[in-house]
């Protein structure tokens, strides 16, 4: 069987993350998905920047589980575009599109 490579290789979590997802590494794809599966669950997205959850939207609602996940997310990329979530309050939003960066501030 061939290795795992790229985004279907598994990567070492951090402890927030561990514990959310209850393992110590797993691929990011399969952690995108989890984090949607427990998004969508909960009703944890909303059409407006600090909406009210209303299970549609492009926001994410941080419930008290995915606050110290996003809380941990202080990234600068390629461009220069800082992205810092760790003022973030339980009830405030991201944007779907962060959940790219919230996985790579999560992994080792």
């Amino acid at each position: 069987m061939a290795e795992a490579k790229g985004l279907n290789k598994p990567v070492k979590l951090k402890k927030e993350m561990a514990e959310f997802l209850g393992v110590a590494e797993l691929p990011r794809t399969d952690i995108i998905k989890k984090l949607w599966d427990y998004v969508k669950a909960n009703k944890l997205q909303t059409k407006t920047e600090n909406g009210r959850p209303e299970n549609a939207g492009r926001f994410i609602v941080a419930d008290a589980k995915l606050l110290p996940l996003f809380k941990n997310t202080k990234t600068k990329n390629k461009s220069g575009k800082i992205t810092d979530l760790t003022a973030l309050k339980e009830g405030q939003t991201i944007n779907m599109m962060q959940v790219a960066v919230v996985v790579g501030a999560n992994v080792e």
